[in-house]
Parts: structure tokens; C-alpha cells; sequence
């Protein structure tokens, strides 16, 4: 599954001359959805979708809050031509799952995504229309997101994510503390092993 994550100022989707939905600040997701894409993918992109940081705090520090951390509002659009593949200059998108199976994947991506965050402010467009969709990038900031295509990169993610953290958990720490465990980590040697150490460069020099 791949994503386009848009920050915007205001987004809407036309059908036509029917405007079919409209949001203001937040952010909108062009979702492509692939022959391979299971309830797995589904949870892992609505989560990091709705917790991706792209916001400034109350302070004006960026990339500090949420989409669900501001309140603000997602509208979702299903794009298929995510999925494109280019044979020379010809798009393909055979590796696109079918709109007989895709609709209704999108809507339990959205169902999914209205029940983590709150059902009222997610908005969509119309599955398989023709629509306009006006977008007003708010930076601009633009982000792709893939879920992960198998076990192996579902546990290569899960290692990066616990680096992150332990990563942020670091930087959060006072220099004292930082400063605390690394002499601890110093004490921990062992001090026979330093001295034997030394013991043998000495010999070596007498002789």
C-alpha cells in the first residue's frame, strides 16, 4: 500500500459541479492500494498515518504534534495510479488490486482510520469517479508512506521504530544523566585487566 500525505491549509473533492467533500486545515491521503495489500497493511498505514508529526506545537517548534494531536481533519482519496509501473513511457498497473476488491479494502481503510480517530472529520471522495481534487500544500510538506511488503521488512520497521525511540528517549535526557551512565559504564571495566595491561608494557621495555 502507498500513500501520499499532503499538510494542507483546505482540500475538497468535485464530482462534476458537486463538491463532494471539503476540508480545512489538516492533511489529505492519496491512497494507492496494491494486489498484495492485507488487513496488516490497513493498520499499519491508518497508524502511521494518523501519528505522523507534521504539525507545530503551541510553542512553534515544528514537527512536533499530530493531525490527531491539533484535532485537524483527513480527507482520503483512493488513487490507483500509485501502483503505477512504467514499461518505457507507458503507465502499468497491473500490481493495482481491482476495483471489485479494492472498494471495499477502502472502506474498511476508512472505517478502520474513523474508529482510531473520530469519525466526523475523515472525508473522502467517490470510489472509481472522475474527480477534481484541489489541494492547497501547506509548506508545502509531502510525504510517502509504504507499508511494509512482507515478515522481513515488518520486522526490519519494528527495529527501526524501537531505534527511534530509544533514540528520542536519549535526547530527552540531561547531560548530568548522560554524563552519569557513561562514568558507570567506565567503573564497570575492570581495572586488573588495565593494570596487567600496563604490567606487560613495562616488562617489555626493561627488556
Amino acid at each position: 500500500m502507498k500513500a501520499i500525505i499532503q499538510r494542507v491549509a483546505k482540500a475538497s473533492v468535485t464530482v462534476g459541479e458537486e463538491q463532494i467533500s471539503s476540508i480545512g486545515k489538516g492533511i489529505c491521503v492519496l491512497l494507492g492500494i496494491s494486489v498484495e495489500d492485507t488487513r496488516k497493511d490497513t493498520e499499519y498505514m491508518v497508524r502511521k498515518i494518523l501519528n505522523l508529526r507534521l504539525f507545530d506545537d503551541e510553542n512553534g517548534k515544528h514537527w512536533c504534534k499530530s493531525v490527531m494531536d491539533k484535532q485537524y481533519e483527513v480527507l482520503c482519496v483512493s488513487q490507483f495510479t500509485l501502483q503505477c509501473i512504467l514499461k518505457g513511457n507507458k503507465p502499468d498497473y497491473h500490481t493495482a488490486m481491482a476495483a471489485e476488491q479494492s472498494e471495499p479494502f477502502y472502506n474498511d481503510f476508512l472505517e478502520h482510520m474513523r474508529k482510531t480517530y473520530k469519525p466526523e472529520v475523515i472525508k473522502d471522495g467517490t470510489f472509481g469517479a472522475y474527480m477534481q481534487v484541489r489541494i492547497q500544500n501547506d509548506g508545502p510538506v509531502t510525504i510517502e508512506l509504504e507499508s511494509p511488503t512482507g515478515p522481513a521488512d515488518l520486522k526490519q520497521q519494528a527495529k527501526l521504530e524501537k531505534q527511534q525511540q530509544w533514540k528520542e528517549k536519549t535526547r530527552s535526557k540531561g547531560p548530568s544523566e548522560s554524563g552519569k551512565e557513561k562514568a558507570a559504564s567506565r567503573a564497570e571495566v575492570d581495572p586488573s585487566t588495565s593494570s596487567g595491561a600496563e604490567g606487560d608494557v613495562s616488562s617489555e621495555r626493561e627488556s
